[in-house]
């Protein structure tokens, strides 16, 4: 299913979507409308905290959480209190949830617990970013960052960073059913960053402020948690890839890249898997990402590892983006 709407969206020819174009026409109108009767007739909430929103256009992943993961890192390398909100998207929080050591992914979703697992932030799990965002007015913070947090329009916002998946761009440029868009592109016009996951082709109106990278760091063992670094591999270069993931091509094309032969096992991002999906009849170690791997709490399976990656930002990036930050300084 996954590879049929990724043809679809970025591969039919447009002639062929006719049909849906009705649809998203309707759409797109019902998101205009919504947009603007949660900036302007209901009244927005404004937190004490100055808030950060990273988010996207796009269906799918993009990068957001890498470069969320980046993002609250930094800052707190500059000895600032952060605090992350996520959605929790195909977990069972209704309410504002932290996340701590104890907590389950299917409990307050995966990107929140690996949100949890890589920064020193306190994370927020929650399908009610206002509900959440009140929770950590009151923790002492610096800086709200929210983590797919673009078309949630019942927030003032201080600033808004955009991601884009570089290699599949806006694919067909319509919004959802025919196209992958949550919102048209001309949304990028009121961001305060556009940032691009990857080299792209996009249009030369778009303001793009930085193209990263997301690159690959080591080897981690589920089980044991040994570190191995990416030259000093030395198990068989025939791997199951296994990614719920947004793009899990991007997944196996970076193994690829390692100089692995790749078997790549994709489900649908963010679902559940469970301690079989990780064993197979090849005796060929299996390599999953480090937001799977949040799913299990304890393993006993020496054949999988776990690819840790990271954002690679550039230093005029974090320039310009500590200008913006530095206009909002925390008293």
């Amino acid at each position: 299913m996954r590879y049929l709407v990724f043809f679809i969206w970025h591969r039919l020819p447009k002639i062929f979507l006719i049909p849906l174009l009705p649809l998203s026409l309707i759409y797109f109108i019902t998101i205009l409308i919504r947009k603007y009767f949660l900036t302007y007739i209901l009244s927005r909430y404004t937190s004490p905290i100055n808030l950060i929103i990273v988010g996207n256009l796009n269906i799918g992943g993009s990068g957001k959480t890498p470069f969320t993961l980046w993002l609250a890192n930094y800052l707190y390398a500059k000895e600032k209190k952060i605090g992350i909100i996520s959605s929790g998207y195909k977990s069972n929080v209704t309410i504002p949830k932290q996340i701590s050591s104890t907590s389950k992914a299917n409990e307050v979703g995966d990107e929140a617990l690996l949100l949890h697992s890589k920064t020193e932030a306190v994370v927020v799990s929650s399908d009610n970013r206002v509900n959440s965002t009140k929770f950590l007015d009151n923790k002492n913070l610096d800086y709200i960052i929210h983590d797919d947090g673009l078309q949630h329009y019942r927030l003032h916002r201080d600033i808004e960073i955009a991601v884009i998946d570089g290699a599949r761009g806006f694919g067909n440029r319509h919004c959802l059913p025919a196209g992958p868009l949550r919102e048209s592109v001309s949304r990028l016009n009121a961001v305060d960053f556009v940032v691009v996951n990857g080299e792209h082709s996009l249009e030369n109106n778009i303001n793009v402020d930085e193209v990263f990278h997301i690159k690959p760091q080591h080897f981690r063992n589920l089980s044991s948690g040994e570190i191995v670094n990416l030259g000093d591999w030395s198990g068989p270069k025939t791997v199951f890839a296994l990614a719920a993931i947004g793009n899990p091509q991007r997944f196996a094309d970076t193994l690829e890249s390692l100089g692995f032969e790749v078997i790549l096992i994709s489900y649908d991002d963010h679902q559940v898997m469970t301690y079989s999906d990780l064993t197979f009849e090849d005796d060929y170690p299996v390599i999953i990402t480090s937001k799977d791997a949040v799913k299990f709490s304890s393993v006993d399976l020496k054949h999988v590892w776990v690819l840790d990656v990271k954002a690679d930002i550039s230093a005029n990036f974090v320039s310009s983006l500590m200008g913006d930050v530095d206009i909002n300084e925390p008293n």
